[in-house]
């Protein structure tokens, strides 16, 4: 086991290399240049040639990278062109809210998901069973932030049950989090349900009844349980496009987050910031299919990483 998670860790460094070239190479050349940004459009051009040779903007890309990956591998992501403050920190001042909203997401995900995915799969008329399955389709096909707009207007101003902007407390969570995670619902309901169906007609299913277990026993103790696996790996999945889907949340509910600080550092092209919010996106995300990896073992004991 502690083999197996050393071997996975170390397949993360190349992936991780991978995705600070590709960041490196599309932020540098998209267009807009950060040092005419910040001065302004009525900046001299003397001031702009000096506040590039200052940013080190005006090396070649290769050194520019060189220099970048040398300060990640001391883990120093670099300073913000806007701010000035260090990356690692801004990041880390602004990831708790968005890390807030996801999880939250995910558990609203998951628990809606399984459950609609489950009484999707053992309704006794196919009108139930239609009636769930088109609303998890009307739940993958919206956009977020059309759903977002609507629960603003629903929820927030006509029926003032929960604030429709900012922080604060688990209130101005609820919003967002169902906005964030209506696709992921969508989504783990339909692979519930289809991953039920294959489980439900297996023997061991059918000898349970037969000893007259009862039928929520069956379902929740031995049908769901194997029938988790492929739903388990989606969810690790889900999780990171949860963390991407954050950014046009955040902007929906203005939010102060991780999201919404990475739409300010395109618009101002800082290039040091969207380098670390990607790496560390990415980073994230390895590590919680790492933990989906290890999750298998407690759902089937007949799993092993052991070689």
């Amino acid at each position: 086991m502690h083999t197996f998670i050393l071997r996975r860790l170390g397949a993360v460094v190349p992936v991780l290399l991978a995705v600070s070239v590709l960041v490196f190479l599309m932020s540098h050349l998209t267009p807009g240049d950060p040092a005419t940004i910040m001065l302004g459009e009525n900046a001299s051009a003397a001031d702009v040639v000096r506040l590039r040779h200052e940013l080190g903007l005006d090396r070649p890309l290769a050194v520019q990278y060189g220099r970048y990956i040398a300060g990640v591998i001391r883990g120093d992501l670099g300073r913000s062109i806007r701010s000035g403050r260090p990356v690692a920190l801004e990041i880390w001042d602004r990831f708790p809210p968005t890390l807030q909203l996801t999880l939250a997401a995910m558990a609203i995900a998951a628990v809606a998901g399984v459950l609609l995915g489950a009484l999707a799969a053992t309704s006794r008329t196919a009108a139930a069973d239609a009636f769930l399955m088109s609303t998890s389709l009307l739940g993958i096909s919206m956009p977020s932030f059309w759903l977002g707009l609507l629960l603003i207007l629903l929820f927030g101003l006509v029926l003032h049950w929960f604030p429709i902007a900012g922080g604060g407390d688990w209130r101005a969570l609820v919003l967002p989090a169902v906005t964030l995670g209506a696709q992921a619902t969508a989504v783990l309901a339909r692979l519930t349900r289809a991953s039920l169906l294959e489980v439900l007609p297996s023997d061991f299913v059918r000898t349970a009844r037969a000893k007259g277990v009862a039928g929520t026993r069956v379902l929740f103790r031995h049908a769901l349980r194997n029938a988790l696996i492929p739903v388990v790996t989606v969810m690790g999945l889900q999780f990171g496009a949860l963390l991407g889907g954050a950014v046009i949340v955040e902007s929906v509910f203005a939010r102060s987050g991780l999201g919404r600080f990475a739409v300010a550092a395109v618009q101002s092209r800082d290039f040091p910031v969207i380098q670390g919010i990607v790496l560390f996106a990415a980073a994230v995300y390895a590590l919680v299919n790492l933990s989906v990896d290890v999750a298998y073992l407690a759902l089937d004991p007949r799993i092993t990483y052991d070689q």
